[in-house]
């Protein structure tokens, strides 16, 4: 699935829903599910990564859509390597 239409699907879903929670309460769901991935990260399960990277990407999207976001143009600044340095793979300094 192609991540338009991902966000597409998305939209379609939890539009109403996400419209009547807002903006704010809707990023505070994003950030409880990057929570939950941070746990799936450190017990190294990997039924539960791919189903909690599924939860950030919707989060995401539904965060996206109420902000007239879309998500390819917003990853089209990566398209060419990295948007700092240009390079693939990056050439930046480390932070």
């Amino acid at each position: 699935m192609e991540i338009g239409e991902f966000q597409a699907l998305m939209r379609e879903t939890y539009v109403e829903r996400d419209t009547a929670r807002g903006r704010d309460a809707t990023f505070r769901w994003l950030t409880e599910e990057v929570g939950e991935l941070a746990r799936a990260l450190r017990t190294g399960d990997h039924d539960n990564l791919v189903h909690e990277f599924g939860d950030v990407l919707a989060w995401l999207a539904s965060l996206a859509n109420l902000e007239d976001v879309e998500l390819a143009a917003a990853a089209a600044r990566y398209a060419d390597g990295c948007p700092r340095c240009g390079g693939r793979p990056c050439r930046c300094e480390p932070r």
